[in-house]
């Protein structure tokens, strides 16, 4: 761990959402990213705990806490506060193969479990990870791994589509 007292220097700081007036404009981001200094200090809020509870999917009483891909949090976490971006991607791409959308749309569940969160804000952990596969597509880190068998499956039908009468509301 690269920041021990980071949790307790650095409060919790949020990419700023453009307006809704901005936002409806283009079809662009609509949070504002923080430079890399800052995001350093997002990572370095991460306390590693000695039990983890954001990496561990767990259910109790019925509802799951944690993250359930067990991404590993406090390892790119700390990767991010020293700067080592490559290997911070290469930490979360060991257990989530799609960043780049849960990095947007996940809950989040992970956040809800850390333990900062008991007496101050949780750690940053989306949007940590949002900024590290961004970097990781900036930096042309991401490479296409292309299957080494391909097969005649497809994911989708070449059917034709079903004439207009079918998809006009009555």
């Amino acid at each position: 761990m690269g920041k021990p007292t980071g949790f307790l220097e650095y409060e919790r700081k949020n990419n700023v959402a453009l307006s809704a007036l901005q936002r409806i404009q283009n079809f662009l981001e609509f949070h504002e990213d923080m430079d890399i200094a800052e995001r350093q200090k997002q990572g370095a809020r991460c306390m590693n705990c000695g039990v983890p509870f954001c990496q561990s999917s767990i259910e109790l009483k019925g509802m799951t806490t944690g993250c359930p891909l067990h991404n590993l949090i406090p390892e790119w976490n700390d990767e991010i506060y020293k700067g080592h971006m490559q290997q911070a991607l290469s930490r979360l791409l060991k257990t989530n193969p799609f960043p780049e959308f849960t990095g947007r749309v996940c809950p989040a569940l992970c956040e809800k479990s850390c333990l900062n969160g008991v007496d101050s804000d949780p750690v940053t952990i989306k949007e940590n990870e949002y900024f590290t596969i961004e970097e990781g597509f900036k930096n042309h880190w991401m490479k296409a791994q292309k299957p080494e068998v391909r097969t005649d499956k497809k994911i989708a039908s070449s059917a034709p589509a079903p004439p207009d009468s079918v998809l006009r509301m009555p």
